[in-house]
């Protein structure tokens, strides 16, 4: 069996290419005409070579395609595969064109092996619900709904919009949290390796030249012999706490305790509430508006919202909803929603306009979120200055106070 990649013509005169597997040159051919293709060039290509060849499928199908492949990637990928299915180009040949474009070698494997689901006929939706890892719930969600609605191309560029907008705010997220961090990571690695390698040498030339050191000195100098002898087994420890948390957090209790105690920050609880109602606005709004009825798209929420405390919630309004009850009516007695939010999702449904409200509820709490967000960080940034000054001033003090006083003595 042979691979041969081939550049050919539909009935429809579009232009397409390929590689396809046949035995020779004139299986092809046959090949192709029974698909509809007549061939204006082909030729033999190395099997290992072919991205749709039997052995090429192996090695893909125990890949993880989760590795290599970023969100990023998945967005643009959304919105290059909408704009080609706007402008009428068959689906096999979008992932085609796709995968031959793609520097990715992990995004390209996979879109070689959606060409290939779909040309053996399946849905582009049963062909991606095969990657949960790269997929989500949600997007083969909607890839369905588009599929069976006849209108593919709308709801792909829906769902790129709501990609690249959940792209852009966590990007503005993470820049805007990105220089405190920095400003606090710096801080204790300097400190750290004050303490560590070289305070502890003038530590010994002060005393031998003093009897009685000053509190803040003594102080600074247990410190500083302490981090000089222990730090392995404080790095091991604090290595395992680390590990611990993050794998507790892991589980479904942990997971549940944390999410509980991201609501309940004096501060950040604000903010994550903000950016919680905001995915579950737009998320719920964007699949009502593809046409996804309102009890599957709650249950795609509830495992999307991104707080396992809100996912509960969404659980219950799902529940009460499958009873016939509105939207509004069970986010009102769980008591936890805005009333703003509430009282906007009612009129949505009065007006028969849920979706357009929905999105207009993820607008506000999207501002919301980064006007407190930014406020956060214009209050945290100078903070933390403070801190990492506060304990060099104090090691700075520390070590000019025995000087003082020896010059004192030498008087």
């Amino acid at each position: 069996m042979g691979a041969f990649r081939y550049q050919a013509v539909e009935a429809s005169g579009a232009s397409v290419n390929g590689v396809i597997e046949a035995e020779d040159r004139k299986s092809a051919l046959r090949a192709l005409a029974a698909r509809g293709l007549f061939a204006s060039a082909i030729e033999t290509v190395e099997a290992a070579k072919s991205p749709t060849t039997g052995a090429e499928i192996t090695q893909a199908a125990g890949f993880k395609f989760s590795q290599g492949i970023r969100r990023k990637e998945i967005t643009a990928f959304t919105r290059k595969l909408s704009a080609l299915l706007d402008a009428s180009i068959p689906i096999p040949q979008a992932l085609a064109g796709l995968a031959e474009q793609e520097e990715n070698p992990a995004l390209q494997q996979m879109l070689a092996r959606l060409e290939e689901s779909v040309r053996k006929g399946a849905s582009m939706s049963a062909a991606m619900e095969e990657h949960p890892k790269v997929f989500s719930k949600l997007y083969v969600s909607m890839v369905r709904v588009g599929e069976e609605a006849g209108a593919l191309p709308t709801v792909m560029n829906d769902l790129a919009a709501l990609l690249e907008h959940d792209d852009e705010v966590r990007s503005e997220v993470v820049s805007a949290v990105a220089y405190p961090a920095f400003v606090l990571g710096f801080g204790i690695v300097t400190v750290a390796v004050l303490l560590t390698f070289v305070l502890p040498r003038l530590f010994g030339m002060l005393t031998e030249m003093m009897d009685i050191l000053p509190l803040p000195t003594l102080i600074l100098l247990r410190l500083s012999a302490g981090l000089k002898t222990w730090w392995p087994l404080i790095a091991v420890v604090l290595g395992l706490m680390v590990a611990g948390w993050l794998w507790w957090g892991r589980t479904p209790r942990g997971a549940l305790f944390i999410d509980r105690m991201k609501l309940k920050l004096p501060l950040l609880g604000p903010v994550f509430m903000a950016s919680a109602l905001s995915r579950f606005a737009r998320t719920l709004g964007t699949l009502v508006k593809s046409g996804v009825s309102l009890l599957p798209s709650l249950k795609i929420v509830e495992n999307t919202i991104g707080n396992l405390v809100l996912g509960e919630y969404i659980a219950q309004v799902s529940e009460e909803t499958r009873g016939g009850d509105s939207l509004a009516g069970p986010l009102r007695k769980l008591g936890v929603f805005p009333k703003t939010v509430v009282q906007m999702i009612d009129v949505g449904e009065e007006s028969g306009k849920l979706d357009e409200m929905l999105l207009r509820v993820a607008e506000i709490q999207e501002k919301e979120m980064r006007a407190r967000t930014k406020t956060l960080v214009s209050l945290l940034a100078p903070a933390l200055i403070l801190v990492v000054g506060a304990l060099v001033g104090f090691i700075v003090i520390a070590l000019l106070l025995p000087i003082f006083k020896m010059s004192r003595a030498m008087r």
